[in-house]
């Protein structure tokens, strides 16, 4: 009774990669999700800032991992700029489906890099109310860039700011610009 070919069960198979995408109605509601259970934490629209960024963090730190897991062929870069390119072009289609629309560096400061995105499709789906006037839910976001940045030996702090649309401002620690610099050297 025993047939040419052996039942496989689904530990044998691959791993897929997956689609890559998920529904914009889903990610809204978890994300609004995420918002509500950070805001029910909060006792200031600083902290509940903080608090998305934390997220953010913990985020960037695993799809790091996730990114260079899937793609073998991929290197880790060390010049900061190309750096920040893989964080405008490549995390970005990662997350969201297109690059970030600008990645500018300060005229004032060699360590401050701005990446400039128009519609931010965290705060598409998000009311903020009169009260939290100043709340901005890219906080997620730019914790989500700092952990990239950070785990991949760019340390840097990144913050969210209304300008343009919606600004992450990228300060890098001195370290890295001097590193940058002596790469540029040899």
């Amino acid at each position: 009774m025993s047939s040419g070919r052996s039942k496989s069960s689904i530990l044998d198979k691959p791993l897929s990669k997956g689609k890559g995408e998920v529904s914009l109605a889903f990610y809204a509601l978890l994300f609004s999700e995420i918002v509500q259970y950070c805001q029910n934490r909060s006792h200031s629209i600083h902290e509940l800032q903080n608090k998305l960024s934390d997220i953010g963090q913990d985020v960037g730190t695993r799809l790091l991992d996730l990114y260079f897991v899937r793609e073998k062929g991929s290197k880790r870069e060390i010049k900061l700029l190309n750096m920040l390119l893989f964080v405008k072009s490549t995390l970005w289609k990662v997350l969201f489906g297109k690059e970030a629309d600008k990645l500018e560096h300060a005229n004032d400061d060699e360590r401050t890099y701005y990446i400039i995105e128009k519609d931010a499709l965290v705060n598409k789906f998000i009311s903020v109310p009169k009260d939290k006037g100043s709340l901005n839910c890219a906080t997620f976001n730019a914790g989500i860039i700092e952990a990239v940045l950070t785990k991949s030996g760019f340390p840097a702090k990144v913050t969210a700011h209304w300008h343009k649309g919606t600004t992450y401002m990228v300060k890098f620690d001195d370290a890295v610009t001097t590193r940058d610099k002596s790469l540029d050297d040899r």
